[in-house]
């Protein structure tokens, strides 16, 4: 399982990058607008990626805000494009997000399958 995960997170990983920098007419569009349509990408991206890495979550997230911003100035050199504090933003604030919602639902989980703390106190007096 461990393997489809990550493999899910790097493919959307390389999709998001082809996104960014790639020709402006290969880019789906979608009625979102574009800071929906960022925001959608960069929350998948940081759940998949918070739910493939989950002991080393922190880290990755933190390698995610940083490779985002290198993303985001990459768009400079790309033609047709071009680099946005605000894209940097959305895009590094979905994706804290998609990690807090992978930690939130890996909290969920291990809570439902430990199930109901049973006690025994010994028989009644």
């Amino acid at each position: 399982m461990s393997i489809l995960v990550r493999s899910i997170a790097w493919l959307l990983a390389a999709a998001v990058t082809f996104a960014t920098l790639g020709p402006p007419g290969l880019r789906p569009h979608s009625d979102l607008g574009q800071d929906g349509e960022h925001a959608l990408a960069f929350i998948l991206v940081g759940l998949a990626f918070g739910l493939a890495y989950r002991r080393r979550r922190v880290l990755v997230a933190a390698a995610a805000v940083v490779l985002i911003g290198a993303l985001e100035l990459m768009q400079f050199w790309a033609p047709g494009r071009h680099a946005r504090l605000e894209d940097f933003l959305v895009d590094a604030l979905t994706a804290c997000t998609g990690f807090a919602l992978a930690a939130g639902a890996d909290w969920l989980f291990s809570r439902f399958r430990a199930g109901p703390a049973v006690t025994s106190e010994g028989p009644a007096e």
